[in-house]
């Protein structure tokens, strides 16, 4: 029996794919010449020190993002002052393509088994918009969302953990929590709330782990 157990994911990079792995539909989308956009953050950290400063945390995760907004908005000739113009411009077009295979594939198999469906992400809306998160496939498929654009709490704020417990209805120990990033999983740790770190250059090795933590 699987009802009794829930799977929770944080959204970008877990359940899309990442904007590191789209850059071909980025430049498309931008009308940019193909290979404009070299930095790939953890897929080849040689293009990209400021992602490892973001990882060695000298910038923060937002401040990484920022930099990118600003210089692809000059790349097109515009002032783009925040991430969701950056976000929207580069893969409003088709939510289809930028949903990751690998989290289709767990989502889906995990709603089949009865599981509860959750996400628990820091800019959902902020960043994606709300056009996107209603014509995103499978949004309808999860029971619960909390979104800091709206709570306002960021993980990996413990508050963060506890409402999406809360809102999920189960034991913690019930549940298993997937985040790419690393603060946001010791935040989940720090309150006992089992978890999976998203390796986003090994998609199906963190769902398949996080599946079987569940019992699927």
């Amino acid at each position: 029996m699987t009802g009794d157990r829930a799977l929770i994911l944080d959204f970008g990079g877990v359940v899309t794919r990442t904007l590191f792995e789209t850059h071909n539909i980025t430049e498309r989308a931008l009308g940019l010449a193909a290979g404009t956009l070299t930095w790939r953050g953890p897929f080849d950290t040689t293009t990209d020190p400021l992602w490892v400063s973001m990882q060695n945390r000298e910038i923060t995760e937002r401040d990484y993002w920022m930099t990118r907004t600003a210089e692809v908005g000059r790349l097109v000739g515009e002032e783009w002052t925040d991430m969701k113009t950056f976000v929207q411009r580069a893969r409003g077009a088709d939510a289809d393509l930028v949903l990751r295979p690998e989290g289709r594939d767990a989502i889906t198999r995990a709603k089949a088994a009865g599981l509860r469906l959750a996400i628990l992400s820091n800019e959902l809306d902020l960043f994606y918009g709300v056009e996107f998160r209603k014509r995103f496939p499978l949004i309808d498929l999860f029971d619960v969302i909390v979104d800091a654009t709206y709570t306002k709490i960021l993980k990996p704020d413990p508050r963060a953990y506890e409402q999406v417990i809360a809102e999920v209805g189960l034991p913690r120990e019930a549940c298993v929590f997937v985040d790419d990033q690393l603060k946001n999983i010791e935040g989940a740790t720090a309150v006992k709330l089992p978890n999976v770190h998203f390796d986003v250059t090994r998609p199906a090795d963190g769902y398949a782990r996080a599946l079987s933590m569940l019992g699927l």
